[in-house]
């Protein structure tokens, strides 16, 4: 409902296009978590449009591989996952750190502030 909403805006001109949007994997009474539903909605955004995805919890590094392989951009943080492995605390950095890894094992590049 919320692609459908943010294209509807986008029409009306009150976001420009293209947008940014993001997908939210497995968050209460949002888009299910699973891969179907995030493979629907990745091909509903329209092709000029910057997209990332994530998903809570445990299932936060799967979708940072799931978001490149399918084209799009990463998001990883705290507010979304508390924990780097079952039962450890991160911090943010620790989060960002092992999103690099796995963005970079699939063959991706990192960009900085400065190329976004």
């Amino acid at each position: 409902g919320h692609l459908w909403f943010a294209k509807q805006l986008v029409k009306e001109g009150t976001l420009a296009s293209p947008a940014l949007v993001q997908l939210c994997m497995g968050v209460p009474w949002g888009a299910p978590n699973d891969l179907n539903t995030f493979m629907a909605m990745v091909n509903a955004i329209p092709d000029d449009w910057t997209w990332s995805a994530f998903s809570l919890g445990r299932d936060q590094m799967p979708y940072a591989a799931a978001a490149v392989l399918a084209g799009g951009n990463v998001r990883v943080g705290l507010e979304d996952n508390l924990f780097l492995e079952k039962g450890v605390l991160a911090t943010n950095a620790q989060l960002v750190e092992k999103a690099v890894k796995v963005i970079e094992g699939l063959g991706a590049r990192i960009i900085g502030p400065q190329d976004v």
